[in-house]
């Protein structure tokens, strides 16, 4: 299959790792990230993570006949993200 026949959607269901927001929702189609970042201090100072997942949104992605390809590139994305990261 073609990129051209791929839903839009097709290998975003995590936010993008490599550029995530302090003190926002960092949304993918099913999970999101929430990193605090107290504002002021002298050193950054990550106060608090939390990882939220649509779970209406997960059950959608899994009715999807692209489900499995779909999961299989985005886990392959988020290991990249955090080879490149950990440099």
């Amino acid at each position: 299959m073609s990129q051209s026949q791929h839903k839009d959607c097709f290998g975003t269901m995590f936010p993008d790792n490599l550029h995530l927001r302090n003190n926002q929702q960092n949304k993918g189609k099913v999970f999101s990230v929430w990193i605090s970042q107290l504002e002021g201090a002298v050193l950054p100072v990550r106060s608090d993570r939390s990882i939220k997942t649509d779970i209406e949104q997960w059950d959608k992605c899994k009715e999807c006949p692209e489900f499995d390809s779909c999961y299989k590139l985005n886990l392959a994305k988020v290991a990249l993200e955090s080879a490149i990261t950990t440099q």
